[in-house]
């Protein structure tokens, strides 16, 4: 039995998994404290943390019908993500921990992401993994648990970060990702012609800040800002944001078709893979490229627990032994764990 929690932004969640990979029980808080900041202030959030955990722990094992005793590890995103957060997090886990004589698995956010997509359905090694969140927008060849490849990042702006501060802009609320797909629907995505930067560039990097200055701009000489002008923007800019992605995902296909074992799946994990639009865009790149699209449920798309839980039953299955002594890393990208699982063996 696996106890996780996830603390890394301003999602405050905690998840147990069983054995089998099922999730008993699962609790995501959206702390709401940020909206009036346009953004997350990380000392608020870490703040809420606290708060928050101390409410929802008893009512997770409460969920899933079970003692503390009963758990045997336990678990909590140690990075990347906001330092205070992750401190929060790490430390009620550990202590969680030592008071029951049980190992602290410390999991890293990103793979998180990229293996939630296994919770609900068997998707076979390797897999090419879109990861487009809040934080990051990187493009992985993932040959199996503990070996990724970076095959490109954003060098600015996330993609997830674009959405919040396009939405910011227009006068939307935080956060601004579900805002701008709502108003995107009546817009013309046509309308307005946006730069698409990198787009020309025979790698897979991504690059954001460009198109965002673009927007801002074009909202600033904008006499008429209506709400016909606001939806032209947000369809304009999500349609650029889709051919900027599909572009750079369909070279990184095709470039692992010909350097890397087969795949046939593609997998778009991150909380701003719950965009239907994406979706239904990503779909008909797979079937021209004859791969299955994957995804995770849109409940687990987010930041949440359960896929901690689930990363951390994967290690455990494979030998790997916890590390109590283990710091939170603002900065942990998923390269640094290749061969980290022969290492750490029981």
């Amino acid at each position: 039995m696996i106890f996780a929690l996830e603390t890394s932004c301003d999602e405050t969640s905690t998840s147990i998994i069983s054995p089998e990979g099922k999730i008993l029980s699962h609790i995501i808080v959206k702390q709401s404290d940020h909206e009036k900041f346009g953004g997350v202030v990380p000392e608020i959030a870490s703040r809420s943390h606290i708060q928050i955990l101390q409410k929802i722990i008893p009512q997770t094992l409460f969920e899933a019908g079970m003692e503390i005793s009963s758990i045997n590890a336990f678990c909590s995103t140690c990075g990347p993500g906001l330092i205070g957060g992750l401190l929060v997090g790490s430390t009620v886990a550990k202590t969680m921990a030592i008071a029951n004589n049980k190992p602290f698995y410390p999991i890293n956010h990103l793979e998180g992401h990229a293996l939630s997509v296994q919770i609900n359905k068997k998707i076979d090694f390797p897999f090419l993994l879109l990861l487009i969140t809040g934080g990051h927008t990187q493009i992985y060849y993932v040959h199996k648990i503990g070996s990724y490849k970076l095959l490109g990042t954003t060098i600015d702006d996330s993609v997830g970060e674009t959405f919040d501060k396009v939405a910011k802009m227009l006068g939307m609320k935080y956060p601004g990702g579900p805002e701008i797909e709502k108003r995107a629907i009546q817009g013309n995505e046509k309308k307005i012609q946006f730069p698409k930067p990198l787009i020309k560039n025979n790698d897979f990097n991504f690059s954001f800040s460009g198109l965002k200055t673009a927007v801002r701009l074009k909202i600033i000489k904008e006499k008429n800002k209506n709400n016909s002008f606001t939806n032209d923007v947000c369809a304009s800019f999500q349609n650029t944001v889709i051919e900027i992605l599909l572009r750079k995902t369909e070279m990184a296909i095709e470039y692992v078709n010909e350097n890397f074992p087969k795949i046939n799946n593609l997998v778009v994990a991150g909380g701003v893979a719950a965009n239907m639009q994406i979706n239904k865009s990503f779909i008909s790149l797979c079937k021209k490229h004859s791969l299955k699209l994957a995804m995770p449920p849109k409940e687990l798309c987010g930041d949440n627990a359960a896929m901690i839980g689930w990363a951390c039953l994967q290690r455990f299955n494979l030998g790997y032994k916890g590390d109590i002594n283990f710091k939170p890393r603002p900065r942990w990208g998923l390269e640094e764990l290749n061969d980290e699982i022969l290492v750490n063996k029981i």
